[in-house]
């Protein structure tokens, strides 16, 4: 069974940053992407960014030129760096894991944006 682990989130005013990090308990060569969905209240979960094993990624629109996904191989770990954020932002953010082309997910960790 492979463990997910968010970490990271807390409040922030509008305008400001905040670093989330995903690890996975995992070997490196089994991880085909490791991605960042979010959930705001009432709202479905959506996509936020996405890295693949082969170095692509790929974000919403809602986030492209704000947030940023990167990986430690090392570590198992993928980060996603969030600048300007804005109240809509506001969400639980969950990592999503996929091993031999299997999801797994982390518990979430809730970013709130305040004005």
């Amino acid at each position: 069974q492979v463990q997910v682990e968010e970490s990271g989130g807390g409040l922030v005013q509008a305008g400001g940053s905040l670093r989330l990090s995903c690890a996975a308990s995992a070997s490196i060569f089994s991880i085909n992407a490791m991605a960042w969905f979010r959930q705001a209240p009432g709202k479905q979960r959506e996509l936020v960014a996405v890295s693949t094993s082969g170095g692509s990624t790929n974000y919403a629109d809602s986030v492209k030129g704000r947030f940023t996904i990167s990986r430690d191989n090392a570590k198992n770990t993928v980060y996603l760096q969030m600048n300007s954020l804005k109240r809509e932002d506001t969400a639980v953010y969950y990592c999503n894991a996929v091993v031999a082309f299997t999801d797994y997910w982390g518990k979430g960790t809730l970013v709130t944006v305040s004005s």
